[in-house]
């Protein structure tokens, strides 16, 4: 399997080896454990080190694409897409500090990510299920070009009944932001 690696200016997003996220997992379970972003994933246990790598290893055995976000070579969040099957595909993504959160960090990431989706992975829609309350993840995917989207296709990726459900195709994103592409480079690590 080609892992990607890429750069937009101060940017970074790398598919990760285990062995890079191990180095990166009490980072990682330092932001899934912060309590705001506890909220947003839904969960109320905390996560170890070894959990985040556990659960890196399981989606990457799963076809899941994993990735870690650096800016300016400081670790900063991690995002993924995951449930791909049929050219359709579920995207989520965290920003593990609260201090970087709501500058913009999200929406840049997320751009990376689904470059990496549709244009290298071929998918043709991705998904998205919000926390109903968190509207600072809901304003990242409409900047992106999301739509609510409450069709079965759609309600598969949500996480909980209450979710809200949210839809992205390549037809939408790639000419929405082809100036941005452009400025990205993706090559095979």
């Amino acid at each position: 399997m080609t892992r990607y690696r890429v750069t937009w200016h101060e940017l970074l997003a790398i598919e990760p080896s285990l062995d890079e996220v191990q180095q990166h997992a009490e980072v990682l379970a330092r932001g899934y454990n912060e309590p705001r972003n506890a909220t947003f994933m839904g969960h109320t246990a905390e996560i170890t080190p070894a959990e985040v790598v556990e659960t890196y290893a399981d989606g990457i055995a799963q076809g899941a694409r994993l990735f870690l976000l650096f800016q300016d070579g400081a670790l900063v969040g991690d995002a993924d897409l995951r449930h791909m099957r049929d050219g359709r595909g579920e995207f989520a993504f965290m920003i593990a500090s609260p201090g970087a959160q709501g500058k913009g960090l999200g929406t840049r990431f997320a751009l990376m990510i689904h470059t990496v989706g549709f244009r290298e992975l071929g998918l043709g829609t991705i998904y998205a299920s919000v926390v109903g309350h968190n509207t600072a993840s809901r304003r990242v995917f409409e900047k992106l070009g999301y739509i609510v989207d409450n069709s079965l296709a759609a309600r598969e990726y949500a996480d909980e009944p209450d979710d809200v459900t949210l839809a992205l195709t390549a037809t939408a994103f790639v000419p929405a932001h082809a100036s941005a592409i452009a400025e990205m480079q993706i090559e095979a690590r």
